[in-house]
């Protein structure tokens, strides 16, 4: 685990700010890396006990499955153990949106499994080389994934939020699309958005904080913050601390 401090990379001051009395926890995306997410845990709860905040938040900023190796025991951990003595936000991204339409439609199944679905389907003992039982390959796929899946997971995945606001800070998967207020926001660009959303330099009215793009470090901008450090692809797992004006980050 590690702790950074200090100024933003381009060196302005840091004008938003959480709200008072709270500290703010955002993880950036998991895709599967339970290990990591544990002992990033811990880190945040030691992080916790050093700071004064009364209100104690984690925001997480989806992609919790796909391409890693326990998808299942991820979503697990997020509903059976989470952080004591926390408010919990989960926010969906486009890998549970993939999840979710293979669901109620088989025939995404070669997209999705490009993206790594098929690691997931594994986390839940689903045999994807397994006979159709009679059916088309996707469409037996997709009913035994449907039957793996443990109702609390399911409903989990449903109720996952597409945005959340705290403060000077607006918490998301992808970004925002320029132009628009959050409330104003599709969807699609929550989840997916990239080039026109990583290149601008508007002010969004908040801060925004996004994972989806997975860049070594932590890419802190005026507008944004992307902490989408490619834990799956053999980087760390981030958490950004915000706490009044102050920004920190964790990793594991």
């Amino acid at each position: 685990m590690a702790v950074q401090h200090g100024p933003d990379s381009d060196g302005r001051e840091k004008a938003a700010q959480a709200p008072p009395g709270a500290v703010i926890y955002a993880v950036g995306d998991i895709h599967g890396c339970l290990n990591k997410l544990k002992r990033l845990h811990l880190a945040i709860r030691d992080d916790a006990a050093t700071r004064r905040a009364t209100r104690r938040i984690v925001v997480y900023l989806g992609d919790y499955v796909d391409r890693g190796p326990d998808s299942a025991g991820v979503v697990d951990v997020l509903i059976n153990h989470p952080l004591p003595g926390f408010e919990t936000v989960h926010l969906k991204g486009n890998h549970e949106d993939f999840l979710l339409r293979f669901l109620d439609d088989a025939r995404i199944v070669e997209a999705w499994f490009m993206n790594g679905g098929d690691a997931t389907l594994e986390s839940y003992d689903v045999d994807i080389f397994g006979p159709a039982l009679g059916e088309d390959r996707a469409e037996g796929l997709r009913r035994r994934f449907a039957s793996a899946v443990p109702p609390a997971h399911l409903a989990f995945f449903r109720n996952l939020k597409s945005s959340h606001v705290e403060g000077g800070y607006a918490f998301v998967h992808a970004g925002v699309r320029p132009g628009l207020p959050l409330a104003a926001q599709r969807e699609a660009d929550l989840l997916w958005i990239r080039h026109e959303f990583l290149g601008s330099t508007a002010d969004f009215g908040h801060v925004v904080v996004h994972g989806h793009t997975p860049t070594w470090h932590p890419d802190v901008r005026p507008n944004r913050i992307g902490i989408d450090t490619g834990a799956v692809y053999g980087g760390v797992l981030t958490a950004l601390a915000l706490e009044d004006e102050k920004r920190d980050f964790l990793t594991a």
